[in-house]
């Protein structure tokens, strides 16, 4: 497997983001078994992991997600600009003149320090009104990593008061949080800490082609593209019984064209009633990747589950594969995440026994 230096995978941390999708995984299996020309799918594809190894192997690939902000985390990932223009855009969105209508109440007012809120909306703003360049791409990705996060001592690089990195904090609790320890958000410098990471991420170009599409993958018009199949889906699948993804970046959510408030809403996600209408929904996706995929392509599907939900993430897949188009070739173990790291305790209010996780390779039939 080829060998690549922190700078170059740097891009791949632009915006925290909870998984448990290591970029050693699709890179391995893109590294080892595919070949220059062919390409790449990925019908659940979170913070765009699999892209962004697709694209250090100079492969095409697609990502496509329900989620508007897993989207726009791939689509940043898949942005090649240079830090110089980054910093040019954000500079002429910042010096816009007219006025923001700004988010109000409580959690609002410790969240962000005036100036910043009006700077995020600004941004905010020109985002909504077209986000199509690669530059603007790059940017809505920059400070997306820099929405919310812990304050430091030696320089800003979270915009908000104190907070989580990887994910929001309700409202309510962060409210409490911040008055109790007598937090205040600090007047921090936008410009300068979108130059700073627009430096760290942007700073060399690898190269790459890739798009990033929201849709949902149940639906077959959400995976078409013009030209031939692709020839490999890589991707790992929401666990059966995580449902909270978008509560949980509501932050981020709102940033992209969502509400002020936190949205517990999931009509776009797979169906968790039980394990078997899970599956049913992961198949007509399957069903979908085979739609568009070459008649010798292959896919890998990691997965794996949370321990209060009574099922064996082996059998989901298998259900969820059964008349979809793919033949499974082997299951194998892929091992339990180590405490601490675990995408499932991120939802779960008290800590959970990991599940091992399984991968499945399955080609077409």
């Amino acid at each position: 497997m080829p060998r690549f230096d922190k700078d170059e995978i740097a891009l791949n941390a632009i915006c925290p983001y909870f998984t448990m999708f290591p970029l050693e995984f699709p890179l391995g299996i893109l590294a080892r078994h595919a070949t220059q020309g062919e390409t790449v799918l990925d019908p659940f594809c979170g913070r765009g992991t699999t892209n962004f190894a697709a694209r250090l192997l100079g492969l095409y690939s697609m990502g496509v997600d329900s989620s508007p902000v897993a989207s726009s985390i791939t689509a940043s990932k898949l942005a090649s600009v240079s830090a110089d223009e980054i910093v040019k855009e954000a500079a002429k969105i910042l010096q816009r003149k007219r006025h923001s209508e700004l988010p109000t109440g409580e959690f609002w007012r410790l969240a962000y320090h005036k100036n910043v809120l009006l700077d995020l909306c600004k941004l905010r703003e020109a985002f909504l009104e077209d986000c199509s360049s690669p530059a603007r791409r790059a940017l809505r990705g920059l400070v997306m990593g820099a929405l919310h996060g812990p304050q430091q001592k030696s320089f800003d690089s979270y915009l908000s008061n104190q907070c989580p990195r990887t994910y929001a904090p309700k409202p309510a609790y962060a409210t409490r949080f911040w008055k109790e320890r007598g937090l205040k958000p600090r007047d921090v410098d936008v410009a300068d800490v979108i130059g700073r990471r627009a430096k760290r991420f942007f700073e060399r170009d690898i190269g790459g082609r890739g798009v990033a599409r929201l849709g949902d993958s149940r639906t077959a018009r959400a995976l078409r593209r013009n030209g031939r199949g692709f020839d490999w889906v890589v991707t790992s699948p929401p666990y059966y019984g995580m449902r909270t993804y978008i509560p949980d970046q509501w932050l981020r959510n709102w940033f992209v064209g969502g509400t002020e408030s936190v949205d517990y809403s999931s009509a776009k996600q797979l169906a968790h009633g039980s394990p078997t209408d899970f599956a049913a929904d992961m198949g007509l996706v399957w069903a979908n990747c085979r739609a568009v995929c070459e008649d010798d392509s292959k896919m890998v599907i990691r997965f794996g589950g949370i321990a209060d939900r009574n099922h064996d993430p082996k059998e989901i897949v298998r259900m969820s594969l059964e008349g979809s188009g793919w033949e499974i070739q082997t299951i194998k173990a892929a091992g339990k995440a180590s405490d601490g790291k675990r995408q499932a305790d991120t939802f779960l209010t008290t800590k959970s026994k990991p599940i091992e996780e399984c991968v499945v390779w399955a080609r077409a039939a």
